[in-house]
Formats: structure tokens, C-alpha cells, sequence
């Protein structure tokens, strides 16, 4: 578990124009230790090299038609490339691993032991990040970081790669103080808020939604796509296992000890049984909307 830092407090910015990128790389920093103009400098610079390299290594035609093509680590929107995500990292020393890599295989088997991940799909980015030995959603589009259950974040994951998001694991010595009290701790778009503060805002909004528009339609069509955590959702799951747990009372009364004697309840374990699998809670269709055999993979995973 990581220690204390930043006095307990939660670093989390929100979604301005298509930079997303930044926003996910000062949340895995968990302080505002980059602007668009650094990260446009890094994207700059990888430009440079690629085309020395390009000049370097094939014929001039081919050359040419890289040469005359814009950016490819920068759009022209604000978009940034996974590489200009890795070369800011490298500054801090942090290593970016595409999670289906073989070096990342532990973090696919237990995900909670590692401290950050890093999710992409089409133009949008955002963070996973353990702060304070805690799980948090640093997600742009939100109003503010969203707690992670250690079980809920494997299922998380599983679902974004579901879904087809790509997701890098981030590795190496994350810094622990960032300065608040300094000039630099405000970009207009950050904020520090306790975990007291974040819960009473995520709760505060309506998460079943869809996200609040934002100026560029694409980016909004991927979110629509992301999985969020609801509480309704919390409560499915636990109603799912309040079902199973039913259902295992009542089978192990069916199968229980002969007929009772004389002296005992006089109501039939079988009628107890009965009435335990007819109390399980159902959706609005009568089933549970979530398969069990969805569950039961699930449940495998924190086994």
C-alpha cells in the first residue's frame, strides 16, 4: 500500500475541450505537472525524430509522403498519441506497459497490486490510480474521482477490454508530494477534494446518465460506450449474491436431516425452503439482468 501523500487529498480535473490527455497524465501524477503546450512540445519532438528516421531509412518518395502528412502525435483537435503519454511519464520515471504484454501478465491476474492504469479508446483517455492505498476512476467526464472496490476494479478492467478499450498498466516510483499551495496548482480545470468530498459529489450526480455533452460529438460517442459504476449497479450485484446465498439455504434444507420429531418446529423445512427461493429479488423483467454465469466468472477472479 502506497503511503500518504499529498496530505490524503485526491487530485482530479475536468474534461476541457479534447484534453483528455492531459487530464490522465496529471491524474496519474495526481498533480497538475503538465500542460497542453508541454505535452504539444513532446509531440514536437517525437515528430522530428520520426521524420529523421523516415529520411534515414527509406526512399525518397516514401520519405515524402510521411514528410507531407500532419502530425502523427498530435491532432489538430488536441488529440494526443499514446507515445507523447509515454515520453511525459518518462520524465517521473514511469514506465507504460500495454496490459496484454507478457511482463504485464500479474497485473491481468490481480490488477489491485498494481498502482495505475492508463485507458484509451478512439480520442478519449483516462486513468485508473491507487491513491493512498484506495482505487479511484480519474476520469475527465466526471465531476469528480469515483471510489473502486478491489473487486469491482478487476471487473472494471475486464469490461473496458470488453468493450475494446486498450489499457496500459503504469509502473515505477510515482511522486508523493505534489506542491498545492503553489501558483502551478491551479490550471483552471483541477481541483483537490478529500475522499469525503468526492464521495458527496458522485453521489450527488445522476451517474445512470449519459455524461454531459461535450463540443466534440466523437469523443462523446466513446463515452457513451464506458462503463460506469452506478450505485444501482452495486446494488444488482448485491442483490445477485443475497440470491445465491438464498438459494444455497434452501437447497441445504431440502437435503437435510430426516423427518423431525414430534418435539420439533412444526413447520416443514421444505415450506422454509420454498419460501427462501421465492423471495429472491428479480428486475423489472423478473430475472436478474446480469447472466450467473457472468457472476460466477466474477466471483472466480477474487476467489
Amino acid at each position: 500500500m502506497e503511503g500518504a501523500s499529498n496530505g490524503g487529498m485526491l487530485y482530479h480535473e475536468v474534461q476541457e475541450s479534447k484534453l483528455c490527455a492531459v487530464h490522465c497524465v496529471n491524474t496519474v501524477l495526481q498533480g497538475p505537472f503538465f500542460s497542453e503546450i508541454d505535452l504539444a512540445a513532446l509531440a514536437s519532438d517525437l515528430d522530428s525524430k520520426e521524420r529523421q528516421m523516415m529520411l534515414q531509412g527509406t526512399t525518397t518518395a516514401a520519405a515524402g509522403d510521411f514528410l507531407s502528412e500532419e502530425s502523427h502525435n498530435v491532432s489538430l483537435g488536441g488529440d494526443f498519441s499514446i507515445q507523447v503519454l509515454e515520453k511525459a511519464l518518462e520524465v517521473w520515471d514511469l514506465q507504460v506497459i500495454p496490459l496484454d504484454c507478457p511482463v504485464a501478465e500479474p497485473a491481468q491476474i490481480d490488477p489491485e497490486l498494481e498502482n495505475a492504469f492508463i485507458c484509451h479508446l478512439h480520442d478519449h483517455w483516462f486513468c485508473i490510480r491507487k491513491v493512498n492505498g484506495e482505487w479511484y476512476n480519474f476520469d475527465s467526464l466526471y465531476a469528480a474521482p469515483q471510489h473502486f472496490s478491489k473487486f469491482y476494479l478487476s471487473a472494471y478492467l475486464d469490461s473496458l477490454k470488453g468493450s475494446g478499450w486498450s489499457i496500459f498498466l503504469v509502473r515505477g516510483n510515482f511522486p508523493k508530494e505534489c506542491p498545492i499551495s503553489s501558483s502551478e496548482a491551479s490550471n483552471g480545470y483541477g481541483q483537490w477534494l478529500s475522499p469525503e468530498d468526492a464521495e458527496r459529489i458522485t453521489k450527488s450526480c445522476n451517474l445512470t446518465q449519459a455524461p454531459p455533452q461535450r463540443n466534440n460529438m466523437s469523443q462523446q460517442q466513446h463515452t457513451e460506450r464506458l462503463p460506469s459504476l452506478a450505485e444501482t449497479d452495486l446494488q444488482m450485484l448485491s442483490d445477485m449474491e443475497d440470491e445465491d446465498l438464498r438459494a444455497a439455504i434452501a437447497a441445504s434444507l431440502m437435503d437435510s436431516s430426516p423427518a423431525t420429531a414430534s418435539g420439533e418446529s412444526s413447520i416443514p423445512k421444505t415450506e422454509i425452503a420454498a419460501s427462501l427461493m421465492d423471495s429472491s429479488p428479480a428486475t423489472a423483467s423478473g430475472e436478474s439482468s446480469i447472466p450467473k454465469t457472468e457472476n460466477k466468472d466474477i466471483s472466480e477472479k477474487t476467489a
